[in-house]
C-alpha cells in the first residue's frame, strides 16, 4: 500500500493501519514525506534514516512538523514516534503518521542509514 493511499484510509479509521517497509522506503527515496526522527539529538547523531530531520520527543511540538507533504514520524523501535503521532493528531494533524518498526527496523530492512 502507498504512502498515499495509507493516509487517505486515516480519515474515519479508529487504528491507524501499519506503513509497510517497501512503501516507507519507496516514499523516502522519492522524498514525497518528511520523515521525522523523534529521537534524542544523540541517538539521531548516531545514525539515522536519510533526510530525516530530528524533532526530540522531549521537546516535540506537533504545530513545528514540516508542511506540504505528509510526515513519518520514527523513533527507535516505534514507542516515542506513536505518543508524537498521537499528540499530531490530537493538534489536527491528519497527514502524519509513524513506522512502527522505527530506525532499528529500518536498519534490519536493509535500509541505508545517514550520520
Amino acid at each position: 500500500m502507498s504512502l498515499a493511499s495509507l493516509l487517505s484510509r486515516l480519515a474515519g479509521e479508529t487504528s491507524i493501519p501499519a506503513l509497510e517497509h517497501d512503501a516507507f522506503q519507496e516514499a523516502c527515496l522519492a522524498q514525497t514525506c518528511h520523515v521525522v526522527d523523534v529521537r534524542e539529538p544523540h541517538e539521531y547523531a548516531a545514525g539515522h534514516i536519510p533526510h530525516a530531520q530530528n524533532y526530540p520527543l522531549s521537546s516535540f511540538d506537533p504545530a513545528q512538523l514540516p508542511t506540504g507533504k505528509p510526515v513519518v514520524l520514527v523513533c527507535q523501535a516505534g514507542g516515542r514516534s506513536g505518543r508524537a503521532m498521537q499528540q499530531a493528531h490530537a493538534y489536527g494533524r491528519d497527514d502524519v503518521i509513524h513506522y512502527l518498526p522505527g530506525t532499528g527496523g529500518w536498519r534490519a530492512q536493509g535500509g541505508p542509514v545517514a550520520m
